[in-house]
């Protein structure tokens, strides 16, 4: 059985029978699955087991209860229980919570949204977020344009619909539908008129100028001074958000320029900005944007960086910190769309994707920021590390490394090393814990990457060797100092300068450095007897140990 997950989630039977059922808990939870994508309550499975006792049967009387209790304690919530037979013969309650059309609540006016794994509560400013993220009615949805299916745009219905029946992600049975099935398969069409999504998509220049909130998009260059320099714009409607993709990306002049870096005797060519990362910012931005809302999508293209800024916020329960990891869509045929023609990512892995590229080319992670009322990404141009490019391409062929483990390694080769809760937060995780194996993955087995130190103190760091062929051990940083080398150092230091404290040290060695990380060098110094000290506290003060004299006071 599959583990919990944003559309799944185990409960004991405990909740639901018995003197401490807590059908208030579970409309809850029901709750947060109706307002996010929907989903299945898995009941009779207790905490840490995947399946139920084998002698364990369900009553359909308590089928009844469910549907009676969950019915009178939330409001907008559709539910399905049904009797399940696990592998192992035992029996429970598989509950099918639906989508909910509107915004989704328990009966005494309480809010909840299925984030990950997890039922967070909404409360305050977050319940008018919720509200106009959810609104009774999907825009895509809404025909309230009156436009009739035949004033469609008969050259962009051709392209789309030929498109959709060449592309690999399309179930056969879908192509073989006639024209108008398929329009109204994608929710392009309702009864003979084109839905919003409709016009956005195959409408002509006029209706699709009368939605209102059809992208318009700048581009806006700026030079070394922050002075505007040229200036691109697609206002005329007469572009969908499909083409306006490929428009953008062919006009703008700046997405085709390239570096070329030193690689030996040879040269390596890298583009100024990676199509699949633009792509994605373009299709992130126009099928992901609150459409109910005005505003223009503006493209800022400075020397070093590029910005994409989007009008409205993030979907409720996606915040910077946690989109790596966390998907919710706002306009889900728009989306379902997009990914049939091949022009997005699977829901939840164009961030990844996004990581994985900029990484491997030795490119800053693209950075999120959310403001009051738009989302900023912000990806770097320029390569920081030409060498990473180098260990990435040859780790990569020789091991043909899984998506994160290559995001893993351009982390941990751009930041000289981690410790591992450094690197759990740049990949914006929880806790360290949740490094394996999903992100650290083979690396450490296959000798890519190597670990110093135990619990709070483990590091990661890219395998001497591998950084010795790629070049990138070529300018030793105190960043990423071995700690032997380190050791050595304050050695040194105190065979000049005697009876030290351990900030004079820190400063005269090694000021880049934390003060815990030289503590710890200091320490494992007096373990080994090398050094001795006299004092305490701030008054400690470290000398060389003497032949034959115990270390210490």
């Amino acid at each position: 059985m599959t583990k919990e997950s944003q559309f799944m989630d185990r409960k004991s039977l405990r909740l639901v029978e018995g003197t401490k059922a807590n059908f208030q808990a579970l409309a809850a939870d029901c709750v947060c699955f109706a307002n996010a994508a929907g989903g299945c309550l898995q009941i009779g499975i207790e905490d840490g087991e995947t399946l139920p006792p084998a002698t364990q049967r369900i009553s359909q009387a308590l089928l009844d209860t469910l549907r009676k209790r969950i019915g009178e304690l939330t409001v907008n919530v559709q539910v399905a229980p049904a009797v399940m037979t696990a592998e192992n013969g035992g029996e429970y309650i598989a509950l099918t919570v639906a989508r909910s059309v509107g915004v989704a609540s328990t009966s005494d006016g309480r809010y909840f949204l299925r984030v990950g794994d997890t039922c967070k509560p909404v409360v305050g400013d977050e319940v008018l977020h919720l509200l106009n993220d959810r609104p009774g009615m999907p825009w895509e949805s809404l025909t309230t344009l009156q436009v009739s299916v035949t004033d469609a745009d008969a050259a962009k219905v051709s392209a789309l619909l030929a498109a959709l029946r060449e592309s690999d992600r399309v179930k056969q049975s879908v192509k073989e539908r006639s024209d108008a099935e398929l329009l109204a398969h994608y929710g392009l069409s309702d009864n003979l008129l084109l839905t919003h999504l409709g016009v956005l998509m195959v409408g002509s220049a006029r209706d699709r100028a009368k939605l209102g909130s059809a992208p318009i998009v700048q581009a806006i260059k700026f030079d070394e001074l922050g002075q505007k320099v040229n200036k691109w714009l697609w206002d005329d409607f007469k572009s969908s958000p499909v083409e306006l993709v490929d428009a953008i990306w062919s006009e703008v002049p700046d997405f085709h320029e390239s570096y070329e870096l030193p690689d030996g005797l040879h040269r390596l060519k890298l583009p100024a900005y990676d199509k699949r990362v633009v792509r994605e910012l373009l299709v992130n931005a126009l099928v992901h944007r609150p459409y109910t809302q005005r505003g223009d999508i503006f493209l800022n293209l400075h020397p070093d960086r590029l910005e994409i800024v989007n009008p409205g916020r993030l979907p409720l329960g996606v915040t910077p910190q946690n989109i790596l990891h966390t998907s919710r869509r706002r306009n889900d045929r728009m989306a379902t769309l997009f990914h049939d023609l091949r022009l997005m990512e699977n829901e939840g892995s164009g961030f990844d994707l996004m990581y994985d590229v900029q990484l491997s080319q030795g490119r800053p992670a693209p950075v999120p920021k959310e403001g009051a009322d738009s989302v900023t990404v912000t990806v770097g141009r320029r390569v920081v590390k030409s060498e990473v490019v180098r260990l990435m391409e040859d780790a990569d062929a020789r091991f043909q490394l899984k998506q994160r483990e290559r995001i893993t390694l351009g982390l941990l080769a751009a930041g000289e090393g981690l410790t591992a809760r450094e690197l759990a937060a740049r990949l914006e995780l929880s806790s360290a814990e949740e490094l394996h194996p999903a992100w650290i993955g083979r690396l450490v087995d296959l000798e890519l990457v190597k670990t110093s130190g135990k619990t709070s103190a483990l590091r990661y760091f890219v395998a001497p060797e591998w950084m010795r062929d790629s070049g990138l051990d070529r300018k030793t940083t105190l960043k990423r100092m071995e700690p032997h080398r380190l050791r050595a150092l304050i050695v040194e230091d105190l065979s000049r300068y005697p009876g030290s404290s351990s900030g004079e040290i820190q400063r005269r060695t090694c000021p880049e450095l934390a003060q815990r990380t030289v503590k710890r060098a200091i320490d494992d110094l007096l373990a080994a007897e090398q050094i001795r000290y006299e004092g305490e506290k701030k008054g400690r003060r470290y000398w060389l140990a003497d032949k034959g004299q115990t270390p210490g006071k």
